[in-house]
């Protein structure tokens, strides 16, 4: 698998049914310095190339250029190449018919031109040390880039499902049916994502979630594929396949993400892109210029380039941070942040200010009817008024009029001509009555809002409440007045945005009074309320033009202009909708606003760990690069400053597996 040198390497799904049936491994046209891991040879071979290449290193010692030890001395040295150095000699030499600088190719001139002039003993070390340091880095980037293929093996590749006559059979997750009954026991893994229809338990949501406490479930409730039933036994209805659960689809997502390249990626990209070839001219420049312009020997002169095309190795550079952002964005997945790419995790360091929905991301998104009366002059039947809201508020997907539903507990009626009014409300006719249901907006909208109405929701809305009215053609027929209550999570924060000197905004379509109670209970000093969706964006792009780069979170449909528009979208993924989750750039699993001030800080910490990574490998170079013009640095000492940095900078990148909050 291609990483290090080259591109972003595809991934192994080892096992398993992968949820889409395909690796992710891209070509990003990395051709100066690409090399492949794949087929090297394995860490017995490799020690007996380094034991040979000692061998020859101490018969050359030892014995000098005797002629015996010359002849068992190349014989050794030959050999260590031979069994260490194949794979590299084949893709190098393919790679200069090709007119290409990769690593295989600089190694490959660097250890033949060394052998040709008779220092063998340090072509075989070089050679045995380099193909070394790559298993060892290959292992390495592929711990960082398999951390989140753990996951795989949560969801159990057996689930026992009802059958028709009545009979418990365990059959392949894979070829479970949509709406098929599915039963666990305690202390099982939830094979697939479901709606439980019988029974109580708590299930672990950590390995999807991030959340660190168990979570009730009962009927009606959600579980997640690859999560963790603990004290009861549960059936649940299958409403995903297996190759579209949550945690296939967290694993694809991932995957996709670890694919693309960071800026800092395609930065350093760029940049060796320019130093290899320029490194090679430099080499060249020496074995051709210090004979002919200094008086050099030869020898000296040609030894002094090889050891700089052995410096030229790209390898601690390019694999600087790949590693980095896999990591990184492997350990937000284990807390449940799923960021789809490295730009945007390399972006949320930039923000400065983030704007937040109300409803469900700020606020628990489980309001409750705390209030409602008939309005109008005719005072119409309180019991009919409530089946009209209720068939309505039914269809209807927002956390609002599921309260109302849930709270009026009215018999279902049928909906004709059912519509949705984007930051609104919606309409449609029951029993032949044209009828909305909406906020206050929408009643001005029509006309049909009176002093008296005005005044009557003032008294609600300053009350922190959420209010929608039902209206026909004639005028408003009822009030309903709900409320939510603010998340202890969103408090804290909010704080913590403020310490990382992120200005927090509130955008909401609910009406400014209820914003305003809303964001003092947050510690949120700027708001704008009665939203529609097309406010929401135009709010983003004037945050966007004052303060600079602006996040937007949020958790409806209502919400995706705005999060697509804004520098990083930050989607509340367990309540959000798939419209939300497919617009924004980072999706929180466990709708825990604290994740937001979490996603900065470790965007920060892999800003920060990527150049000191940069740094610290351009640093090594430039040091043996002068070390050798000086002629005080051998072959070997080259390979193994690269080796060295190779391994410090993927030990750096691999401590943010390691991350946890501040």
């Amino acid at each position: 698998m291609k990483h290090c040198c080259s591109e972003p390497p595809a991934q192994a799904h080892a096992g398993h049914d992968h949820p889409h049936g395909e690796g992710h491994g891209h070509d990003h046209g990395g051709h100066l310095h690409d090399h492949d891991h794949g087929a090297g040879p394995g860490p017995g071979r490799l020690a007996l190339a380094l034991a040979l290449a000692i061998a020859a290193e101490l018969l050359h010692f030892l014995a000098g250029d005797a002629g015996w030890s010359r002849g068992l001395g190349l014989a050794v040295a030959a050999a260590a190449i031979g069994l260490s150095g194949v794979q590299t000699y084949t893709q190098g030499f393919a790679a200069l018919r090709r007119g290409r600088l990769n690593i295989n190719a600089l190694m490959s001139v660097a250890v033949t031109g060394a052998f040709a002039i008779g220092q063998w003993p340090e072509a075989a070390m070089v050679m045995a040390l380099y193909a070394i340091a790559e298993l060892i880095e290959a292992r390495a980037a592929d711990r960082a880039r398999n951390a989140i293929a753990g996951l795989l093996a949560l969801a159990p590749e057996q689930a026992e499902v009802l059958q028709a006559d009545g009979s418990w059979r365990a059959q392949p997750a894979a070829a479970v049916a949509l709406q098929a009954i599915v039963r666990i026991r305690p202390g099982e893994r939830v094979p697939l994502d479901g709606v439980v229809t019988e029974g109580r338990s708590s299930i672990d949501q950590s390995p999807v979630t991030g959340e660190s406490l168990p979570v009730d479930k009962g009927p009606g409730d959600t579980v997640f594929a690859g999560t963790v039933n603990a004290e009861g036994a549960l059936q649940f209805r299958v409403t995903a396949a297996a190759s579209d659960t949550t945690l296939a689809r967290i694993i694809h997502a991932v995957e996709q993400a670890q694919a693309t390249r960071a800026p800092t990626q395609r930065f350093v990209d760029r940049f060796a892109a320019v130093y290899t070839p320029a490194v090679f001219v430099l080499a060249l420049a020496v074995a051709l210029g210090g004979p002919l312009l200094f008086g050099m020997a030869w020898l000296d002169a040609i030894y002094k380039a090889l050891v700089l095309l052995v410096v030229a190795c790209p390898c601690a550079l390019v694999i600087a941070t790949p590693v980095t952002v896999v990591s990184a964005l492997a350990a937000a997945a284990r807390r449940g942040i799923l960021v789809k790419g490295g730009s945007h995790l390399e972006n949320a360091r930039l923000l400065k200010a983030i704007a937040l929905d109300k409803t469900g991301t700020i606020t628990a998104g489980k309001p409750q009817l705390v209030h409602w009366e008939v309005l109008g002059a005719e005072r119409p039947d309180r019991e009919l008024l409530a089946g009209l809201a209720a068939a309505l508020a039914a269809r209807s997907d927002h956390p609002v009029s599921r309260a109302i539903a849930q709270g009026l507990d009215a018999g279902a009626q049928q909906v004709d001509d059912f519509r949705a009014l984007p930051g609104r409300g919606v309409q449609g006719r029951v029993g032949g009555r044209a009828l909305v249901l909406g906020n206050h907006r929408l009643v001005e909208e029509r006309g049909q809002c009176d002093a008296a109405l005005e005044a009557l929701l003032r008294t609600h809305e300053e009350q922190g409440r959420t209010l929608t009215l039902l209206a026909d053609e004639a005028g408003v027929l009822a009030l309903f007045a709900v409320a939510d209550t603010i998340k202890d999570s969103s408090r804290e924060a909010v704080a913590e945005l403020q310490r990382l000197g992120v200005v927090p905004v509130m955008l909401t379509g609910d009406n400014r009074a209820t914003a305003e109670t809303v964001a003092r209970q947050a510690g949120i000093a700027e708001v704008q309320g009665n939203l529609l969706p097309a406010d929401k964006l135009a709010a983003i792009e004037a945050l966007q033009r004052r303060l600079g780069a602006t996040g937007m979170t949020g958790d409806g449909i209502n919400d995706a202009p705005a999060l697509a528009r804004a520098d990083v979208g930050f989607a509340m993924g367990a309540a959000g909708t798939d419209v939300a989750m497919e617009a924004a750039d980072v999706v929180v699993m466990n709708d825990d606003l604290r994740r937001i001030p979490e996603t900065i800080r470790l965007s920060r910490r892999t800003h920060a760990v990527l150049w000191q990574n940069i740094v610290l490998a351009l640093g090594i170079k430039a040091v043996f690069m002068v070390l050798a013009l000086l002629g005080t640095a051998t072959m070997w000492m080259a390979v193994f400053a690269d080796m060295g940095a190779t391994l410090l900078v993927v030990a750096n990148g691999l401590r943010l597996l390691r991350a946890r909050p501040a």
